[in-house]
Order: structure tokens, then sequence, then C-alpha cells
């Protein structure tokens, strides 16, 4: 079909799906650059304890994107979005009064200021108690977060699908989806500034209220394309041509009328396995990417991501990601070039999208070259990985109804958030026990060395003594001194590193296995 005179309408649904992600992702990744250098001093956090939040937000993200596909079903594309994006926004400030909240629940004081917070906070001796309150608090404020970014994927994969033909939807999948990582580029040398110069409480509120201009947009500019007076008849029917049969009748709408399948049915199908498994195997690699790479390169490197070096180096890290473009227009390439169908042309970009994060094997072995070769590597595993992303999404607009899309998107985002929950909770015990126990002071064991480690309450005071925050710090601090120390958080680094790279490929082989043709499914 020649699209010559087709209107382009659609690409604006597009950009708005786009900043909708690169909001989503921005709220997400505050507290990663926040809590290391900002908030765990104040609250005396462990990698234990942020990868307690990671992992739990990781859960609520996986439940909630049951609920969000089949809700977003049910209220449609509009009022779905509206709603996420709303309840998202409003978590995502939550956080910022965390800290208030704290010093009302263990110093009685309540009426105060962000600053008068943590003055009445330093006040109180019980360290457990402030540690333990203000992780409830976060976690909380997680999960109204991850309640509300829960709708973001679902709704917009249930748009693309309801404004672009199969061909194109990878493409436009994979450019809203760059969104991800536009916003994880824009973070880094956002967030830390502002926590820097105003308070890390006000780089919460200022992200957060994003999402509400978004919505205005929304508001205004989104109807279904058959009723939507910018899109002409030439670009409707470039739209639905999948759906037009040869007398020019449209086989399926993508309006309210269309049957819907149920929740339990949709486990009846390979094809839901089968992308619920590849979401499973490679949802946490990114999420790992995202919440850790701010930790990697301060607890192995010294690098803070309030530094410039550390602003520098997550925002390359994460401007490689933006090859990831290509993953839309491989696919297409194959389809229109090679005969493929959509489907075979998708798994066959992504079986060589899953060979590229085998570098990420190489970013801890070559890290003594210079941190720039595990950012680079990392970076490129990103990429292979949004790449990925992108042509899974669309993987259930191949197979599935549009009335059943939103509903298979959030049955895969929870099987990809459970993902997450193992990979964030496993790395936050696996760095605090390499580091506790694989770390080594001159040949002696760091415990052994020094035994004051071992309990929180006698941790804190020694640290304290030698003017550390946390443990990375008094390593520091020895090293300089001209001590030898091995830290053992490197390897728990490789460990996790290692599954990343392999988790690809695995995903790939049995999604194949479970689907080795396009086979729509019937209701």
């Amino acid at each position: 079909m020649s699209t010559n005179k087709v209107g382009k309408y659609r690409w604006s649904i597009c950009a708005l799906l786009f900043f909708a992600t690169t909001i989503n992702y921005l709220d997400r990744q505050v507290l990663s650059l926040t809590w290391k250098d900002f908030i765990a001093p104040e609250f005396h956090w462990t990698n234990n304890d942020y990868g307690n939040i990671t992992a739990l937000f990781s859960i609520f993200y996986a439940v909630s994107m049951l609920f969000a596909g089949r809700f977003v079903d049910w209220m449609d594309t509009k009022k779905g979005f509206l709603w996420a994006i709303g309840i998202w926004s409003i978590g995502a400030i939550l956080h910022a009064f965390c800290g208030i909240a704290t010093s009302g629940v263990v110093a009685g004081k309540w009426f105060v200021g962000f600053e008068g917070a943590k003055e009445a906070i330093a006040t109180v001796n019980d360290i457990g108690l402030v540690l333990n309150v203000s992780v409830a608090l976060f976690i909380f404020a997680r999960f109204v977060l991850a309640v509300g970014e829960a709708g973001n994927f679902p709704a917009a994969i249930k748009a693309t699908a309801e404004f672009f033909p199969k061909k194109d939807r990878a493409l436009a999948t994979s450019i809203f989806n760059a969104g991800a990582t536009v916003g994880a580029l824009a973070a880094p040398i956002t967030i830390p500034v502002i926590a820097e110069h105003w308070g890390w409480e006000m780089s919460f509120i200022i992200i957060g209220a994003l999402g509400f201009i978004w919505m205005g947009f929304w508001v205004f500019m989104y109807q279904k394309p058959e009723v939507h007076p910018k899109i002409s008849k030439e670009e409707l029917a470039y739209i639905q041509q999948d759906s037009i049969s040869e007398g020019g009748e449209v086989k399926e709408t993508s309006g309210k009328a269309a049957k819907k399948i149920s929740f339990l049915d949709c486990f009846k199908h390979k094809q839901t396995w089968a992308f619920a498994f590849g979401k499973f195997m490679t949802d946490g690699v990114w999420w790992f990417f995202l919440f850790w790479a701010p930790a990697y390169l301060s607890s192995v490197y010294g690098i803070k991501s309030s530094d410039v070096e550390g602003q520098l180096a997550i925002f390359v890290l994460y401007a490689i990601t933006l090859l990831s473009i290509i993953g839309g227009w491989l696919p297409t390439y194959f389809v229109e070039n090679k005969g493929m169908n959509p489907y075979a042309g998708r798994m066959k970009a992504m079986l060589i999208f899953a060979f590229f994060p085998l570098v990420v094997l190489l970013a801890q072995p070559l890290g003594h070259i210079s941190y720039w070769v595990p950012v680079i590597l990392i970076g490129i595993g990103g990429a292979a990985h949004q790449a990925w992303s992108a042509n899974i999404f669309s993987t259930v607009g191949d197979m599935f109804p549009k009335s059943a899309i939103a509903t298979v998107t959030g049955i895969g985002g929870m099987a990809g958030g459970i993902g997450a929950f193992i990979i964030n909770k496993c790395s936050g015990l696996l760095f605090d026990f390499s580091q506790r126990n694989w770390t080594k002071v001159d040949g002696v064991a760091l415990l052994e060395k020094y035994p004051q480690l071992q309990n929180v309450e006698t941790k804190q005071d020694f640290l304290l003594q030698h003017g550390a925050a946390n443990v990375e710090e008094f390593l520091k601090g020895l090293s300089s001194s001209g001590l030898h120390v091995a830290n053992g958080i490197n390897t728990g680094y490789m460990i996790v590193f290692s599954v990343c790279a392999v988790a690809y490929l695995i995903a790939w082989v049995v999604m194949k296995a479970l689907v080795p043709k396009m086979k729509m499914v019937e209701i």
C-alpha cells in the first residue's frame, strides 16, 4: 500500500506514548540515583535494604500488571492510561514525604519541613528503628508507584495495536519503548543535580509532577482512530490493512464491541506462556541495569551519582541503549524484503539481539582497564534488551486479537516483575554477603580483621569513628591509607552479570519451542 497520501497523525500518538514511557522511567529512576549518596546516610540503609525495596517494587509491579492489563481492557485505552499515570505520579511524589513521616514516627515531630525532619531523625539513637520505619514508608510509596506504572505498557501496547498495522508495530513499539532509555538517560543529568541543590525530596516532587502535565495532552489528543477527526480515510485504511478483507469489510474492530477473552482462557494458549517466559527471563536484566548501575559505579569504582564523572558515565551508558531503535527496523526489513511473516521476522531479529548481552560477561574482567569498559559493555547489553523488548511486546499483537492484548501484556508484565523481584532481592543479599565474607584486607578476611562490622549497632559506631558513612567508604579509606583491599562485591557483580548475559538465549530457545510458527489465537 502506498503511503504517499497517508496521513501521519498516528505518529503523534506514538510520540505521546514515548513521553509517557519517558516519564515512567524517570519516576522509577529517582530512587536509584539518590539512595546511595543522599538517602542511605540519613536512614542508615544497606545494599540489602535497598534490594528489599526494589524487589518488593518488582512484586507490586508484577501483581499490578495482571490487574492493569485487565483494567485497561475494561476501561479502554484513554481512561485506563489516565488512571495509570495519575496514580503513579501521586506515588512518585509520596516518596518526598517519607522523611517527614519517619520523623513523625520515630521522633514525634510531624509538622516540620524537609530539613527539620533530617534534624529530628539525627537526634534518634535507635538506628534500627529509623532504618525499619523509613524502609517501610518507602515501600508503601513504591507500592503506589508500582500500581500506577503497571498500566503504562498494557495501555501503550493496546494503543499501538489500535493505531498501527502489524508490520509497523515493532517500529512504533521500539520508538515509544525508547522512552525508557531517554528517561534513564535524562535521569543522571537531572535528578542528582536537583537532589544536590534542593534536596532529594524535591527530585521526587519535580519529576513526579511531569505526569500531570502529560495527562492534559492525552485528554485532548487521543481518540479511537475510527472516530478521530485528525485521522483521514487514507490513514485509517492504512491502519486497518490487516483487518480489511478483500471485499473491503473490516474483519475486526478495536472498539468495545469486540469479543473479550477471559483471563483464565489466556493461560490455555502456548502463545501466552511463551510471552510470559520471555518476559520472566529478561525483564529483570533491564531492571537490574536500571536500579543498580549507579550503585555499581559507586561501590566498585568510587564514583558517586552526584559527581559530574558519575553523571557522565550513566548518561553514556543509557545513550548507548538508544541503538535499540534498530530493534524496530530489523523485523520490518525481514518482513518486507525477505518475505517472512511478522512473527518469524521478529523471532529472527530477537535471536540476533539475544547474542549481544554476552558482552556483559567481560564487564568485570576488563573493568581494571577503566570504568568506561563496563559502562560501554553494559550499555550494549541494555541496547540489546530494549531491542528485544520492542519485539517481544509486538508478538502479542501478532497473535492475539486487540481485545486481549492488554490482558496478555499484563500477564507477561507480571512474569517479568517476578523475574525482576528475584534478581533484585538476590542481588542485594549477594552484594552484602560478598562484601562481608569475600573481601580481604592485606590478605585477611574483612570480618576477621574488623569483627566490629559483624553487628549492625557496633558496625555503625565503628564506621562513624572512621569517618565513613558505609562499608564502601571505609574500604576506600583503607585503600587510600596504603592497605591492599580486595573487595568481594566485585565477585558478586560478576555473578549477576553472568546471569544477565545468558538470559536472552535461554528465553529465545524456550519461546521458540513453545511457539515454533506464527499461529493466531482464535476467540
